[in-house]
């Protein structure tokens, strides 16, 4: 669901298509006709930010039919009523009419996930990129939960994370509600941990999210911000309004590894260190830890991004002295122990990889999460969360007549901060933006294959060449963030989820125009 899987996450991707060759069944959820259906045995093209009427007409079939997992309910969940209660309006006739799927889909969808041996469910972020985001994971949790398919082997909920790295950089403390080693900030007995550790007294109260900060800059409240390994000027929905707010700064710093858009904006630039240059672990997106050994020599007027930051602690005086990164790793394995304490560089090199939760040394590390919830021994319940049903914030109309989605490209990485510098001799398959538009609408706008156009939303406008392909259907278009001489974000919503603060950056208005010359 909401996963272009071959263009975003292609290593998975090969996976998942050789899987398919030995008989899995894979159904794709997407507003486009991505790749993945050449491997898919069913396409739910839904509209776009429509998952949730999805999901709960998924789940009114299963409890009409009877599909559910009694046992598992009775034993793991709580508030299995108010989910019965929740989903009751949603048909799948009804919800063929908020998402386009015809019902007879939805309903074979729904007995293929429930009634298979074992069934996973894979997104990113198609679902979490809307202003109800977490509602859209609290449903596909529910709808695991629901059916058994969680915690034992071909089951389970993967989040493809958009980045490599991005569950370790959270693990790490990354999050506002985080201290390093996925501990919880607002835990008496972790916070403790550190503050004895560092002999500090740490603030108990959670940090503010990216959202958050921005409207304090907004307000007038905060005057720094220091960006590490971000190019928010060119990723961020409504670019406009963002380089707005970076103007009200006393001091940007940025501390990156090229010279993106942010850091020319920036009054202080830090120059760090590639992938390639540094030593380290990385964090895949099933937990999977492993050793980055420097491959290159650095330059040497660059510095490692820890070395830089205690370099900077140091100068405002508290003392950082870490002698390199496993130092650093071992102490967020002593204090972290109940996740990272049997995992040290020297397992790290005979193994290769191990999985976290691994408290001790004899510890094989954990591959399947939530085991426990098929044990009979006594645990702790997890809780349906009912959501309902809020369309876009967005929706087309007479001005703005079509419904734009974005996303990413096969070839190009985020904003292009690193993909941008290619070797000489690598082919490069698209090397400019597009607004992919379906046949019909470019015929009625006169609009040819190759055409510079010029898309306008109420934030801001661009001009874009147009691709004319059936991968979108009639009244949808879509683009990716990847150029900053197309900065597709000058024209994304700034509406956010209020519980993650995630930008819907997938869902909102435009309009299309032939240029006049």
């Amino acid at each position: 669901m909401g996963s272009n899987t071959t263009e975003a996450h292609p290593i998975i991707a090969n996976r998942m298509k050789k899987a398919a060759k030995a008989g899995l069944k894979i159904i794709v959820i997407d507003p486009r006709k991505i790749d993945m259906l050449k491997v898919s045995h069913r396409h739910l093209q839904l509209n776009v930010g429509t998952d949730i009427a999805l999901i709960n007409a998924f789940i009114r079939v299963i409890l009409t039919e009877g599909l559910y997992d009694t046992k598992f309910i009775d034993q793991v969940t709580i508030d299995f009523d108010k989910l019965k209660r929740q989903v009751e309006p949603f048909t799948p006739e009804y919800a063929a009419e908020i998402t386009g799927v015809p019902a007879e889909d939805i309903v074979a969808t729904a007995r293929d996930y429930a009634s298979s041996s074992g069934s996973m469910i894979a997104y990113t972020l198609g679902i979490t990129e809307h202003h109800c985001g977490v509602n859209n994971v609290f449903d596909i949790a529910n709808l695991a939960l629901l059916t058994g398919n969680i915690g034992k082997p071909g089951t389970g909920i993967m989040p493809l994370r958009g980045q490599n790295n991005v569950q370790g950089a959270g693990d790490m403390g990354c999050l506002p509600n985080q201290l390093a080693g996925a501990m919880s900030l607002t835990n008496d007995e972790f916070r403790g941990r550190y503050e004895k550790e560092w002999n500090v007294t740490l603030n108990p109260i959670a940090g503010d999210t990216q959202t958050r900060t921005f409207d304090r800059i907004e307000m007038g409240d905060l005057k720094a911000l220091y960006i590490i390994g971000e190019n928010p000027l060119l990723a961020d929905v409504h670019m406009n309004h963002t380089k707005t707010i970076f103007e009200k700064l006393d001091l940007l710093v940025v501390q990156d590894i090229f010279l993106t858009e942010t850091a020319k904006f920036a009054d202080v630039v830090l120059p760090a260190r590639s992938w390639g240059e540094v030593e380290g672990t990385y964090t895949n997106t099933d937990r999977r830890i492993q050793r980055v050994r420097k491959a290159v020599e650095p330059h040497p007027n660059t510095k490692e991004d820890w070395e830089i930051l205690c370099e900077l602690a140091d100068i405002m005086g508290y003392s950082m002295k870490y002698q390199n990164s496993e130092e650093i790793w071992n102490e967020v394995r002593r204090l972290a122990w109940e996740m990272y304490g049997g995992i040290s560089y020297e397992r790290l090199e005979n193994e290769y990889s191990i999985h976290y939760p691994c408290p001790d040394e004899n510890h094989p590390g954990t591959f399947i999460m939530h085991e426990r919830f098929h044990q009979e021994e006594e645990t702790k319940k997890a809780p349906f969360v009912p959501v309902d049903y809020t369309p876009p914030m967005e929706m087309p109309d007479e001005e703005f007549p079509f419904m734009l989605t974005t996303g990413r490209r096969y070839e190009s990485y985020n904003t292009h901060t690193q993909t941008r510098h290619y070797a000489s001799g690598v082919k490069i398959k698209q090397k400019e933006e597009t607004v992919d538009i379906h046949p019909e609408d470019a015929k009625l706008l006169g609009i040819t294959d190759g055409e510079i156009v010029q898309v306008r939303s109420r934030r801001g406008e661009l001009q874009v060449k147009a691709k004319v392909t059936e991968q979108v259907v009639p009244g949808l278009v879509f683009m990716s963030f990847h150029w900053h001489e197309t900065p597709t974000n000058v024209l994304t919503l700034n509406e956010y989820d209020p519980i993650s603060g995630t930008a819907e950056y997938k869902a909102c208005a435009v309009t299309i125009e032939r240029l006049a010359n």
